[in-house]
């Protein structure tokens, strides 16, 4: 059996990291049997990186290259059938979430002065006394230069939220009336985008990003379809 190795659940969501809940979900898309074990230090990842799968010895890092590991070994039953055309449009849709996307949403947890506080109490409140609020700020400064170097943390607070609407803006127009981001039936693009759109409508992190998804009826049903389909326990 996979064993699938991601960070511990938080706020009654599968995971906080999108790249760890998008890989459970195409598990439980495609029907892969697979065993989760938590694990909090991403340092011990292959790639320093959550998540990571070990599937009887062979061990395989980062979601996008496990997924094309699954579809090679266990088949694609999600993405056969999709032209072309539409691999590239899924494709493209991808980037823009995980390359862009993500990290203004690291901005909203981790940086903005109004969330991290919470964020703190959250991931640091069972450390040490003596060493929590150092390990906190070390973190914290990682990933504001992380954002810098990426770029997203070179523009102001107002700017890096209009450009995260804007990237959700472009997902609700391709989603539109549609079950699902290439039609009727779910494909593995689905499984990405769930993982970041419900990674902003249900966490209790306040940012403009989470007004936009919770205006756009398309994104709840969205979420919701996704959620009752794939996590009904």
């Amino acid at each position: 059996m996979i064993k699938l190795y991601q960070y511990p659940s938080h706020w009654d969501m599968p995971n906080l990291s999108p790249f760890c809940m998008k890989l459970e979900t195409y598990l439980r898309m495609t029907r892969v049997p697979f065993q989760v074990v938590k694990c909090p230090d991403p340092r011990k990842a292959p790639k320093g990186k959550l998540p990571f799968i070990d599937d009887d010895g062979a061990v395989v890092a980062d979601s996008g290259m496990i997924i094309d590991y699954l579809k090679q070994k266990y088949g694609d039953p999600l993405d056969a059938k999709l032209s072309n055309m539409q691999k590239a449009h899924a494709l493209t849709l991808k980037r823009l979430l995980e390359e862009h996307l993500y990290w203004c949403m690291v901005y909203s947890r981790w940086i903005d002065p109004a969330n991290w506080p919470m964020v703190k109490q959250k991931f640091f409140s069972r450390l040490p006394a003596l060493t929590r609020d150092l390990i906190a700020w070390i973190v914290r400064r990682q990933t504001r230069r992380q954002l810098h170097m990426q770029g997203v943390g070179r523009h102001s607070h107002a700017e890096i939220y209009q450009q995260g609407q804007k990237d959700l803006e472009a997902v609700s127009a391709i989603l539109g009336e549609q079950a699902f981001l290439m039609g009727s039936e779910p494909t593995s693009i689905d499984a990405c985008a769930y993982g970041f759109i419900a990674n902003i409508l249900d966490v209790p992190v306040a940012s403009p990003m989470l007004d936009y998804v919770k205006s756009q009826q398309n994104f709840i049903d969205y979420c919701a379809r996704m959620k009752k389909r794939f996590y009904s326990e």
